[in-house]
């Protein structure tokens, strides 16, 4: 009796490391991400598009917030370079440093970038920039920590960030009702 439950378990085994749902890398636990329904979501996500956005877009706006809007705390609670703005949450270095409306602007000027928090074109310009000047792995870089990450893209914190955007960018891009429903993926990063 016992056997036969050993080997019931062992025939399972495979199907679990085989199974699409554990992952984007080896390493990463079902766990750690999902998906969810948010109300409303299917909506904004067509917003997004409609202004110029794409599935990356999609990605890391809904990996920063729950609803892929910008109403959080002023700069989410953060000051300086270090003050984020929009729907993706683009840090005031990254956007004086490479998107064209702020180009040349001093840290000290970082109340400018607020017009992110409610001018969705200008914030999806903005991050585009961004990836434009800097290449793909520099801007994720610069994002996740600012002139740290620029000078120093190679870290684990910033590949761990990379990948969770880029599983999520994945799921939607699986089903072309996931640029229009509101289903959320997900993936637990550590805040920064």
């Amino acid at each position: 009796m016992h056997s036969l439950s050993f080997f019931g378990v062992l025939a399972l085994i495979p199907t679990v490391i085989s199974s699409p749902a554990t992952g984007f890398k080896l390493g990463t636990r079902d766990n750690d991400r999902g998906n969810e329904i948010v109300s409303g979501l299917g909506v904004r996500k067509q917003t997004v598009i409609g202004a110029g956005g794409n599935t990356r877009d999609l990605a890391i706006a809904m990996l920063e917030t729950k609803t892929m809007t910008s109403d959080y705390i002023y700069g989410d609670g953060k000051s300086g370079d270090a003050t984020n703005f929009g729907i993706f949450k683009q840090n005031w270095y990254m956007l004086r440093h490479s998107a064209s409306a702020f180009l040349g602007q001093t840290e000290e000027q970082v109340d400018d970038g607020v017009v992110l928090n409610s001018d969705l074109d200008k914030d999806i310009q903005a991050r585009h920039d961004g990836e434009d000047k800097h290449g793909f792995d520099v801007w994720f870089a610069g994002h996740r920590n600012g002139a740290s990450g620029v000078e120093n893209p190679d870290t684990s914190d910033i590949q761990g960030y990379k990948d969770a955007v880029l599983w999520i960018q994945e799921q939607i891009e699986s089903n072309e009702k996931y640029q229009s429903d509101d289903t959320r993926f997900w993936v637990n990063v550590q805040a920064i």
